[in-house]
């Protein structure tokens, strides 16, 4: 079950990406002249199509991972004489320009639509409270406490964890002092703690921003009471369900979810004599975890088993809610930060402070809309803006065979006043098409390694 929700919401969400992408270059070319010849989502032999009056077809192609817009153009097939006023290559550079710009930007205009219906509608989160605090860590070297809420990161503002931790990504690589402005209880002041770090989370596979300085964000106790165990996993083969309650394991008593995955995870492949509460009886079953393997090389238990959810306390709650006008600025600015960050990653896995095992393929991504799809269209919906926002910006690279390059080269001709030559441009898409294919390769290599 859990494979199919991922295909499905990959499917959803690469659509929707896809289709904006496109519909972006169709809209723009439309209104400079270009006859447009097919608009189709997906790759391969058409499922369904339809043509317009106009005469361009659309289509829904069997591989839905793309899309493409094809247009009337010299280069690619012999145009009538009395059609060449339509064909894209007769345009001016600055409608060649608009055309292929209006691709990247119709995924930032996604990302800015979604983040505008977030804010309007409203998140819920919960105050980001330290829960501990490591010995001999960055924060415990700068005094921080458990107990203390967190409202400020090296200057900005912040209401939740992931404002925290997007703040503290965009810091990779860092040497000096992070500053982090925290109070003891909502009437307080706040104080600055200044947390010294050294190359901070460089290289780091996937990076920890939270445990690298020492900090554990507070939680509820959460009781060891099974919410979900999945089928042909080891807790399933055990004999749990849904709403057993874990009392002891190997007779050591467990007060909470955590005390168990603790035994759990230190336990790989070993036999583990559990006492649990069904149904107000007592049953005695017999669990052996399975085995992973982290990048370090240990190996740590799993049972596939989710806890039952817990409520927050309602004076940790927090709900982040704009008007409809407010919330424009809001979505624009998100976006923005989102840019930046992505951009700032790229030239960081470049430079080597970011590990390119971080490069995520489609089985990754496919995951992860799985994942925030069942988690609820919150989560689905930031995911969806935030991958609208790095397919842009990936977009918009300098490398042939992407919309960046063909405007890289466009830009050369309005500097030059002529067209880069043909040779160039076809010695310029082998180099991209070679880069682009090597990215993609890196990416499902690491997903595969991820899986494994």
């Amino acid at each position: 079950m859990g494979l199919i929700q991922n295909v499905l919401a990959v499917i959803v969400v690469l659509g929707l990406l896809v289709t904006f992408h496109e519909y972006g270059h169709y809209w723009v070319a439309r209104r400079c002249g270009v006859r447009v010849l097919r608009f189709s989502v997906g790759f391969g032999k058409p499922l369904w199509s339809r043509v317009d009056r106009h005469g361009t077809e659309f289509a829904v192609a069997a591989i839905p991972l793309g899309g493409y817009v094809k247009m009337l153009d010299e280069r690619e097939a012999p145009v009538p004489r009395d059609q060449l006023h339509e064909a894209f290559n007769r345009k001016s550079v600055w409608q060649r320009i608009a055309i292929v710009a209006a691709g990247p930007l119709a995924n930032f205009l996604l990302a800015i639509v979604a983040y505008w219906a977030l804010f309007v509608a409203g998140t819920t989160t919960v105050a980001p409270m330290v829960g501990e605090v490591a010995p001999d860590s960055p924060a415990a070297r700068s005094g921080l406490q458990g107990g203390q809420e967190i409202v400020a990161v090296q200057g900005s503002d912040v209401r939740s964890w992931d404002e925290i931790n997007l703040r503290l990504i965009a810091d990779i690589g860092f040497s000096g002092e992070l500053t982090i402005q925290a109070r003891d209880d909502a009437s307080a002041d706040s104080r600055e703690y200044r947390l010294p770090v050294q190359d901070y989370l460089v290289r780091q596979d996937p990076p920890q921003p939270l445990p690298t300085l020492g900090i554990t964000p507070w939680q509820p106790r959460i009781p060891a009471v099974l919410d979900q165990v999945i089928d042909g996993e080891p807790a399933a083969e055990a004999g749990l369900r849904a709403g057993d309650v874990i009392l002891t394991v190997n007779g050591n008593p467990i007060e909470e979810w955590m005390d168990f995955v603790s035994v759990v995870r230190a336990s790989p492949g070993e036999t583990l004599e559990l006492e649990v509460s069904r149904d107000e009886e007592s049953l005695a079953l017999t669990l052996t975890p399975g085995s992973r393997e982290l990048e370090t090389g240990a190996a740590i238990g799993y049972v596939g088993a989710g806890v039952e959810a817990v409520e927050w306390p309602e004076e940790l709650r927090r709900e982040i809610r704009y008007g409809p006008v407010a919330a424009v600025g809001q979505a624009v600015s998100r976006t923005g930060e989102m840019t930046l960050l992505t951009l700032d990653a790229i030239r960081k896995m470049l430079v080597g402070l970011i590990s390119p095992t971080n490069l995520s393929g489609p089985i990754t991504i496919a995951q992860m809309a799985g994942d925030t799809a069942r988690t609820g269209l919150e989560s689905f919906v930031s995911f969806l803006a935030y991958l609208s926002v790095s397919l842009a910006v990936l977009n918009l690279l300098p490398i042939p065979v992407l919309d960046g390059g063909h405007l890289l080269y466009y830009f050369v001709e309005v500097v030059r006043g002529r067209p880069v030559s043909e040779q160039a441009q076809a010695f310029g898409l082998r180099i991209g098409l070679a880069l682009v294919g090597m990215l993609m390769l890196m990416a499902l290599y690491f997903d595969l390694m991820r899986l494994w």
